[in-house]
């Protein structure tokens, strides 16, 4: 997959450095040419000066063809307007920004971008975004014998009961994260857009679980 990240700070440099290494072909937006030196001579990736919501700055740096953009420059505004130029005028599928303001989410959210606050971002939170699949474990017990799961499902479960979920799983959805608020599943709960399904499982289960999430509900007949 090629990924367009706009800002090459600590957080930039570092999230290129990490998709680059997982075999994606990464390209760098930063107004300041001096900060690409972050990137390590090592990086084979594209390195564009320039504004990263510019249309023709973001076409140089190929985002036509990629499959996923971050904006994670230094500025709340500048990430936003970026992110939603790569969703709306270009249809980048996988769109994330860091965002400083929590208070803020979820107004972003609610435009369809999904956000990181700082106070709780990470590489491995930003590149989860980016790269939606399988499951990231989140805690477990002393034994390891279960876990508590962040699972990514595939978009045909949206709209469909969370406890559809559960009955082709086998595990038991925990909470949900929608809008950045944590939610308990009731019998009702439907899978919105953007929710984050996080769920109870045993180990030994991970792999069949992630397998019924990613295949989506079975239609009657099947």
């Amino acid at each position: 997959m090629h990924i367009v990240i706009m800002g090459c700070g600590r957080v930039g440099s570092a999230l290129a450095r990490a998709l680059e290494k997982q075999g994606h072909s990464v390209a760098v937006v930063d107004q300041d040419p001096t900060a690409f030196r972050r990137l390590g001579a090592g990086f084979n990736g594209r390195r564009v000066t320039g504004v990263g919501f510019d249309q023709d700055t973001l076409k140089e740096a190929g985002i036509e063809e990629a499959g996923a953009f971050a904006a994670v420059s230094s500025g709340d505004n500048s990430n936003i307007i970026a992110a939603r130029v790569a969703r709306e005028n270009f249809g980048v599928e996988n769109v994330a920004a860091r965002i400083y303001d929590p208070r803020r989410a979820e107004v972003y959210q609610r435009l369809g971008i999904p956000t990181v606050a700082t106070v709780r971002w990470t590489a491995d939170q930003m590149l989860r975004r980016l790269l939606p699949s399988g499951a990231e474990p989140l805690w477990q017990d002393p034994s390891g014998a279960v876990q508590l799961a962040e699972v990514a499902y595939a978009p045909e479960w949206v709209g469909h009961r969370v406890s559809e979920l559960e009955a082709v799983s086998g595990a038991r959805v925990a909470f949900v994260t929608r809008l950045g608020e944590g939610l308990l599943p009731s019998p009702q709960m439907v899978v919105q857009e953007g929710d984050l399904v996080h769920v109870m499982l045993r180990r030994a289960d991970l792999t069949a679980v992630e397998a019924a999430f990613a295949q989506g509900p079975q239609k009657e007949g099947h």
